[in-house]
């Protein structure tokens, strides 16, 4: 007698097939809400991405169709509700959601946890661009954080190997992911800047650190959320050494990338913004010691002209005594011919004087002449007798005194009146 307990034997192409139309005849379609977690975009425009909660998760799909037609952008920790098919990866043999369409349906706890400490460290002024320090063109060292297991670190040290191996890099390792990172993080933050107060960013290892890379690969936010840490966004932003940050892909962003000086997409980004190429340099050293020689060589062919004409105006000594000789000899006979002609000048004019001074004496002596008759006539019709001639008197009291008016005078006063041709003694006899 058979037995028909035997379970069947399944290829597995067929077992996931089976498993497929299983879940579409029981779910399909189905609407899912959870929070987005290693959201990533291919370059075929598909999207890839879990959901999760508190209890579980799941890998979604969407391909680039449905991802077109977002009217936003996906970021980790934001919560979502999706509707689409459950179904089979066979390739992976992976539970997946092949995602239709999604919208918000409100933010993820860990996004609200980051927008509100960004909200609070953003008003205390910590991402203010007016405290960013400038990244130094050639910094003397540079200083690295990053796990030493990290992708990251190979990328970084690779990027500057090829661009500046001359310059010294100091590495702080440190986890970049878990519960301890944060402060394996600012452990190896305050042993490259070697704090003994502020001002003194001089690390233990006596080489100037002017530049500090903290870095890590992409990851969800959950992998990143060492890099939100309020103490270590705090430590950055305080730190007297300039911090770039290139942390996650360039479409994560972290509190440190906020906080540092400069935000690099990815991490080799990084090393590349702090380190200018060694060819670029040695191009460009060539192009000034070229621009150097030039300027020396114009320089010199200009002095060397100068030198010519001043030595084609000097001549030879020799001749050059002859010419100031010679030079001397006119000025000399200029000299002396000027001296007589000035004797000769001088002559002539004392003789002109000479013969001038009798004719002035003479007429000085007749304008003098002149004026004494002029003021003669003028002071003899001044002569009061003159006035008298024409009948008038002057009259005077007994001391002498001008009498002009009716009340010098007195009754039987004694009066003098002088006439043209002598004096009359009067009495007054009355006043009108």
């Amino acid at each position: 007698m058979r037995v028909d307990s035997e379970p069947r034997v399944w290829s597995v192409g067929a077992l996931c097939l089976a498993i497929a139309d299983t879940l579409n005849a029981r779910f399909n379609p189905v609407a899912v809400k959870g929070e987005i977690s290693g959201f990533s975009r291919a370059a075929s425009g598909h999207c890839y991405f879990n959901l999760k909660d508190g209890s579980g998760q799941i890998r979604c799909a969407m391909f680039k169709r449905a991802a077109s037609a977002l009217g936003f952008m996906p970021r980790d920790g934001e919560l979502v509700e999706v509707r689409g098919k459950l179904g089979v990866y066979e390739a992976r043999g992976d539970l997946q959601l092949i995602v239709d369409s999604m919208q918000r349906a409100g933010q993820g706890d860990l996004f609200a946890q980051f927008l509100r400490l960004k909200a609070t460290l953003e008003a205390e002024g910590l991402f203010d661009g007016a405290r960013k320090q400038d990244i130094p063109a050639q910094p003397r060292a540079i200083g690295l954080i990053t796990s030493l297991g990290a992708a990251a670190l190979h990328d970084v040290a690779t990027a500057l190997q090829r661009r500046v191996p001359h310059i010294p890099v100091i590495l702080a390792p440190a986890s970049v992911q878990g519960a301890n990172a944060p402060q394996e993080l600012l452990k190896s933050l305050h042993h490259l800047v070697g704090w003994q107060g502020p001002g003194s960013p001089t690390a233990p290892h006596g080489l100037a650190i002017d530049v500090i890379l903290m870095v890590r690969g992409g990851g969800s936010m959950e992998d990143l959320w060492a890099f939100n840490d309020e103490a270590l966004v705090r430590a950055i932003a305080s730190c007297p050494i300039p911090i770039v940050s290139g942390v996650g892909h360039e479409t994560d962003f972290t509190l440190s990338d906020f906080a540092a000086d400069l935000r690099a997409p990815t991490p080799t980004a990084a090393a590349e913004l702090v380190a200018t190429e060694r060819a670029q340099l040695l191009d460009d050293l060539a192009s000034y010691q070229g621009a150097l020689e030039d300027g020396l060589n114009q320089s010199v062919d200009r002095m060397s002209q100068r030198l010519d004409w001043i030595a084609g105006r000097l001549g030879r000594p020799s001749s050059r005594l002859s010419d100031q000789g010679s030079r001397l000899t006119r000025l000399s006979q200029a000299l002396k011919f000027s001296l007589k002609s000035q004797v000769q000048r001088n002559e002539q004019k004392l003789q002109r004087l000479a013969e001038a001074l009798p004719r002035a004496r003479q007429q000085f002596e007749h304008d003098r002449q002149q004026t004494l008759h002029n003021l003669d006539t003028r002071l003899g019709l001044l002569d009061p007798r003159l006035v008298l001639d024409r009948g008038y008197a002057w009259l005077t009291d007994e001391r002498g005194k001008a009498l002009t008016k009716t009340g010098d005078f007195e009754v039987a006063q004694k009066v003098t009146a002088t006439l043209a041709d002598g004096q009359v003694d009067l009495q007054v006899k009355a006043t009108r």
